[in-house]
């Protein structure tokens, strides 16, 4: 439904063929100024050069570029990393991640400035519309939404290259586009094409970071992470801020094929969907994380971490980011990772990352009381009592059983 009584609508802008569509189709349907916002977390540098006059030359009346790199890497990404979230499993949650801090600045120029709407280019068939929204929700609940993929009838690529060709606004966009992308500093997506098919194998234009593990070299390598309540802080010994850290693991894990994962995922709107994400840092970190926590975490505080991430994966994926269930879910996990740091190596061979040694000063791992030779510290015979205990529901059943 078109709503007249608005007047300047901010524009969360790609510089791809869905929003350089959307500004001429606001003006003519809306009849409002639109204000382009881009947001640099990461992406390649060929979607960010001359993206300015690509907004402009499309109907913008101004662009505002903002570099959130650092800002996404250390307050959006390191904290979820403390939660061990994956979203089924396998997903590092790299576009998930970043919508609640684009929609959040999305926000805030839009107060700053005066406009009284917002507007997003996610289709109605995906995720990114509901994170978006969610963060609207949150922090700007009076401004108006405008979600064209679920107003126009420009339907398809085809159509939305018509409309920019009939309007004269240049595009460098074609038919032939195959795949769709989503990159940032922490990783990157394919989607679409012939992963459309899952009985399809993916080829190498659906990778673009990682080689391919079997081309990688044929010697591993080791690197040392220091870890620090559950961060990393530093690489071979260089410390560094998250951001620097996640760049030098990329490079690290892509040079041996390390990250990738195709898999078919639950879309939050019912849809199953297949993607192929390269994380290679996110992957080592992980890895490097989980090894600290093996030595540090006694049983039933594993067990706790392993459920929040279980949870927590669910309400990023959700685009649950301002909302107390993820602060609650966060303050459970930093109180964890307090305790969690340490030294970790690991070995990179051929798309896989093992932590191959790990020490933290709050280990519980002890030598003495594990050995399986002589030891002078445990007494082998206490462990008949407890068993008895911890057997004694198991021992009541079976006797009433045999009644």
């Amino acid at each position: 439904m078109i709503q007249k009584n608005i007047n300047k609508v901010v524009l969360a802008y790609s510089g791809g063929l869905d929003t350089s569509a959307i500004i001429p189709w606001l003006k003519e349907n809306y009849h409002v100024e639109v204000i382009a916002f881009v947001a640099d977390i990461g992406q390649s540098k060929k979607d960010l050069n001359g993206i300015e006059k690509k907004a402009l030359k499309s109907g913008a009346s101004s662009c505002h570029i903002f570099d959130l790199k650092e800002e996404f890497i250390k307050d959006y990404v390191y904290p979820i990393l403390k939660t061990g979230a994956l979203y089924e499993g396998n997903y590092l949650l790299g576009t998930a991640l970043a919508r609640p801090i684009i929609a959040k600045k999305q926000v805030e120029l839009a107060l700053n400035i005066g406009a009284d709407s917002l507007c997003h280019g996610a289709t109605g068939k995906g995720n990114d519309q509901v994170r978006f929204e969610m963060t609207y929700a949150a922090l700007a609940p009076n401004l108006h939404v405008i979600a064209p993929w679920r107003e126009w009838n420009l339907n398809s690529r085809e159509s939305l290259l018509k409309y920019l060709h009939e309007r004269n606004i240049p595009i460098k966009a074609t038919l032939d586009k195959i795949y769709s992308k989503d990159e940032n500093s922490w990783h990157i997506s394919t989607e679409g094409g012939l992963l459309e098919d899952p009985w399809n194998q993916s080829n190498e234009d659906c990778w673009d970071w990682t080689v391919n593990p079997e081309d990688a070299p044929e010697k591993p390598e080791y690197i040392l992470l220091k870890i620090e309540e559950g961060s990393v802080i530093s690489v071979n010994h260089e410390k560094m801020n998250p951001l620097q850290c996640v760049e030098k693991l990329n490079y690290f894990g892509s040079k041996h094929g390390v990250g990738r994962i195709d898999i078919i995922e639950n879309r939050l709107i019912g849809i199953k969907s297949r993607g192929c994400y390269e994380t290679p840092g996110g992957t080592i970190i992980t890895t490097a994380i989980k090894a600290i926590e093996q030595l540090v975490l006694d049983r039933e505080s594993f067990q706790w971490r392993e459920k929040i991430g279980l949870e927590m994966s669910s309400v990023v994926y959700d685009g649950r980011w301002f909302s107390p269930i993820r602060q609650s879910l966060q303050a459970a996990a930093n109180s964890l990772a307090s305790q969690i740091n340490g030294e970790v190596v690991l070995k990179l061979y051929k798309g896989s990352v093992t932590a191959v040694q790990k020490n933290s000063p709050n280990s519980l791992y002890s030598i003495e009381y594990a050995t399986f030779g002589e030891d002078e510290v445990y007494e082998q015979s206490d462990a008949h009592g407890f068993i008895r205990l911890f057997s004694l529901s198991s021992r009541i059943r079976a006797k009433n059983q045999l009644k």
